[in-house]
């Protein structure tokens, strides 16, 4: 009851908002084993650009042990009918200017900016609902303390890449604390082949306030993500497309931190895009002990004088 009132409201209320990166809720990402490890890795170097979105890594974990970690007392955790898991994950997100070169503030691009961030979230999987509910929480900075620019300046100097200049321009260090809540419902599954399922997003904090409405399709050979059979077939093989549009509230990476406001340059709310679409696709490939995606996302402009962008990524995760 209370999974389908949360649904409810975030598709007739989008009044938060939500612009994602880094992304592992979706129920086609999903990892039938009670623990697991799973990199993932996004660069715009995948599609050819160096701009806006430029980098971004995690490493998440997935153990019943999980389930101690004190903070998990702030979020959802529905106990009938439902599979609980309990993970940690380390996230850094970068971006960057069109002209990465330039040591001058670029008046109407997009300001430099790094974030890194601890990660507790649970995922709820409701197997008669057919539904899938993870709550979590951000807690991390804003700003040099990422080190943003000294994992971009050393990646450029490895493979011999124009050295960024604009980092001195970045966005000043500031706390990260963001909770979010993605739901998402099977709408229309033919055997283990084709499935369609809709999904909501909602986010609140200092680094983004957010919420978003979209469709999940998925093609190939998949196990039933909402089903609480453990493995049906030993391989998976499928291709994913994932569209959603967004409301924008407040992005931080745009606009600077919530309480440090001596950041050189940012963009002013007034010229904050509020409405964006989003198109992910990819494909991924699952045996017994291991996980691989590979993926690539459409992003439109988030800001008046900005431009769309794109960006690709891998993930791999080990099965324990």
């Amino acid at each position: 009851m209370i999974k389908t009132k949360l649904y409810i409201l975030f598709l007739v209320f989008p009044i938060f908002i939500f612009s994602q990166k880094i992304e592992n809720t979706a129920s086609f990402r999903d990892i039938k084993t009670a623990r697991y490890f799973r990199f993932n890795y996004d660069n715009d170097y995948f599609t050819g650009t160096d701009q806006n979105y430029t980098q971004g890594y995690s490493f998440e974990y997935v153990a019943p042990i999980l389930k101690k970690n004190p903070l998990n007392y702030l979020l959802i955790k529905p106990q009938q009918n439902n599979e609980l898991k309990f993970g940690l994950a380390i996230e850094h997100i970068g971006f960057t200017a069109d002209n990465i070169k330039s040591e001058e503030i670029q008046f109407g691009d997009r300001p430099f900016a790094a974030s890194i961030m601890l990660k507790s979230f649970v995922i709820s999987t409701d197997t008669i609902q057919k539904s899938r509910l993870v709550s979590s929480l951000n807690l991390g900075l804003i700003g040099p303390g990422a080190f943003g620019k000294e994992m971009q300046v050393a990646i450029h100097k490895a493979t011999g890449n124009t050295i960024p200049g604009g980092w001195q321009n970045q966005i000043k260090n500031d706390a990260v604390i963001n909770y979010e809540i993605n739901y998402e419902k099977q709408l229309l599954r033919f055997s283990n082949f084709f499935s369609i399922s809709a999904n909501s997003n909602a986010k609140i904090g200092t680094l983004f306030t957010n919420a978003s409405i979209g469709l999940n399709t998925t093609v190939g050979l998949i196990n039933n993500p909402f089903s609480s059979v453990k493995t049906k077939n030993k391989f998976e093989f499928y291709v994913f497309a994932q569209a959603f549009v967004s409301a924008i509230g407040y992005d931080a990476t745009l606009q600077g931190g919530l309480f440090n406001k001596n950041s050189p340059y940012t963009i002013n709310s007034t010229a904050i895009e509020r409405f964006t679409a989003q198109t992910n696709y990819g494909f991924i490939i699952q045996s017994r002990s291991m996980y691989l995606e590979y993926y690539q996302t459409l992003q439109t402009r988030e800001y008046e004088t900005g431009k769309s962008y794109k960006w690709g990524g891998i993930k791999i995760g080990f099965k324990f």
